[in-house]
């Protein structure tokens, strides 16, 4: 039998609140820290146990971590999905499954390897075998796959930490798991894994957590947030670790941290903190930025610094909550009523959430605005490989805040809204600080923050707050480009996709085509966008939402002569993106161009 090697896709199907995700989760780490490159995907349901879930691990030498276009092994666990799973399976597919289901395995074409998980489980302790009988499969694919022993024991001991029962309990029924397969599982699998060197500093860790701790190295003061998938565990996450990395002299902390009535409260409190000279954040997801944005606005209208990361699921209305998708960047560019722009972060890795969760402050006091971190329920809830994060090197960014009578008195005719450097961004004064009184106005205003209703001091104050976020365009995060001499198709794309690009990219090129990418990593975009497509005969905007939602946003502010270039490629279907569903667009959209 022919041995395939770190390049194959897992499907396991189960019931949510089975405890499978410990089970997937070992698997998972046990495959990382020998080396070998894989991701995970969770797909589970929007309630709290029954429906069925799936988790996706993708082995790929190649570094690709898209969920895979086809699993090459299917686990069967849960009867509500059985046989829809089994359909549409392709031929030779691996099956392991659980006997005790009683449901037949009607495939001829694809071998199975069947079980009794629930009755050994029952065996160690029928209380818990609901629970345990998930570990018979972990056991059954270690010995399929060849994954080291003593690194599973290592992974399930990290588990289930300080739990020891729960330890022993474990390791006996992946240790069964593992002889049975040995002993009557005879005809083995074609795919394996294999060790590779593994840098020691690398590990797996959500994107929400790692917003949560550049959040902390950023100076946080108040973190108000209402819980709503997938956002809370970027909450969660901060309240972990907060009293190890934020305790005060006194034994608390050095962040208050509230949970709010709903979201409209928790906004509303973010713009309190940024008012009063703190950094405020809350996180939250696309039906909570719909509540918050009259806050919004006020804090865009009357120059108040917070920052709101929006962790974005399917919509609209409730639609999907537990699924993925990039349908809110418009929303969050121009959020509130009116006219508003505003600054928009879109990291694409585990590091740069790191990065943007301490950056977004610095950006929202230098530029007094809020200031949206975006990110989405692939990134934010599944694992990711990092080598460790960078932490911040310099001082904090608390931008035009005059603290003292000498620095007012070194301002030209100082008026709170009024821009003496040419800039768009007014010097501010704080609450506290004995200065001249603190006006900020979510009302018509002048200069000096005193109340107007005339025309000409309202256009020219809209107009400055534009010329100030336009203006930032070149401070933010610039695009990640990657460019092939010969400059044929360029694809733009942001967030998320950053996990799938690699893999399309070599999906287009093995077609003959020149491909080069442009990662677009903050709105307003930057100056190196409109370069890029200046450069290329036809550019692909490619994104995860219906709409093309930055498609339109490039069309209308991009200069007239560059838009016959870009053709749009938005596709969302809920589930991560799948690099043969998206190259297959791109190709489609090319023959219908040229």
């Amino acid at each position: 039998m022919e041995h395939i090697y770190n390049d194959f896709t897992i499907n396991i199907a189960t019931a949510n609140g089975t405890g499978s995700q410990s089970s997937n989760l070992i698997l998972l780490n046990s495959m990382f820290q020998m080396g070998v490159p894989v991701s995970g995907k969770n797909l589970f349901p929007s309630n709290i146990a029954g429906l069925p879930t799936w988790f996706i691990i993708r082995a790929s030498d190649d570094g690709y971590q898209a969920p895979g276009n086809k699993a090459h092994i299917q686990v069967l666990m849960n009867k509500d999905s059985w046989r829809k799973d089994l359909e549409k399976l392709e031929p030779g597919t691996l099956v392991v499954y659980n006997e005790d289901v009683k449901l037949p395995i009607d495939r001829d074409d694809c071998p199975a390897f069947g079980m009794p998980m629930t009755k050994m489980a029952r065996g160690i302790n029928p209380k818990l075998a609901r629970l345990m009988c998930n570990m018979y499969y972990v056991g059954g694919l270690a010995h399929l796959l060849g994954i080291n022993e003593d690194v599973i024991n290592e992974c399930v001991s990290n588990q289930f930490k300080g739990k020891e029962k729960a330890i022993e309990f474990n390791l006996r029924a992946i240790g069964e798991g593992r002889a049975y397969a040995a002993e009557n599982w005879a005809d083995g699998s074609p795919y394996h894994v294999e060790s590779r060197d593994k840098d020691p500093d690398t590990f797996l860790v959500e994107g929400n957590e790692a917003v949560a701790l550049g959040a902390i190295y950023g100076g946080v003061n108040l973190l108000s947030w209402y819980p709503i998938t997938p956002s809370s565990s970027m909450a969660e996450s901060m309240i972990e670790w907060l009293p190890e990395l934020r305790e005060a002299d006194d034994g608390g902390t050095t962040c208050a941290v509230i949970q709010a009535e709903d979201e409209l409260a928790a906004a509303g409190m973010v713009v309190g903190a940024g008012w009063a000279g703190g950094r405020g954040m809350t996180c939250t997801s696309g039906p909570g930025i719909s509540l918050m944005s009259e806050f919004i606005g006020l804090s865009y209208f009357a120059e108040v610094p917070g920052v709101i990361w929006d962790i974005n699921r399917v919509g609209p209305s409730t639609g999907l909550p537990t699924r993925t998708q990039q349908g809110d960047l418009s929303m969050l560019y121009e959020a509130s009523h009116g006219d508003t722009q505003h600054v928009v972060l879109i990291p694409g890795t585990v590091d740069e959430c790191f990065e943007y969760g301490w950056k977004a402050f610095d950006y929202a006091e230098r530029l007094q605005t809020v200031v949206f971190g975006f990110s989405d329920l692939d990134l934010g809830m599944n694992r990711w490989s990092t080598a460790g994060f960078e932490y911040p090197s310099t001082p904090m960014d608390r931008g035009k805040v005059i603290r003292t009578q000498k620095e007012m008195d070194a301002v030209a005719n100082y008026g709170r809204y009024r821009d003496v450097d040419g800039d768009g961004i007014p010097y501010r004064t704080l609450p506290g600080s004995g200065l001249d009184p603190i006006l900020y106005r979510g009302t018509g205003h002048d200069e000096d923050g005193i109340y107007s209703e005339d025309p000409d001091v309202y256009y020219a104050t809209v107009s400055r707050l534009r010329r100030k976020i336009d203006g930032a365009r070149d401070l933010l995060p610039a695009p990640l480009i990657r460019e092939e001499e010969e400059q044929q198709i360029g694809v733009i794309y942001y967030g998320s996709m950053e996990n799938s690009i690699t893999e399309i990219d070599d999906m287009l090129e093995s077609t003959g085509l020149s491909v080069s990418t442009c990662r677009v990593r903050a709105l307003p975009y930057h100056s190196e966008v409109e370069g890029f497509i200046e450069r290329h005969e036809k550019v692909i905007v490619l994104e995860i939402n219906r709409d093309g939602q930055l498609y339109g946003i490039l069309r209308k502010e991009l200069p007239s002569n560059l838009l016959a270039r870009l053709h749009s490629v938005a596709y969302t279907d809920g589930i991560p993106p799948r690099a043969r569903v998206y190259a297959d667009k791109i190709l489609e959209t090319l023959e219908v161009a040229a």
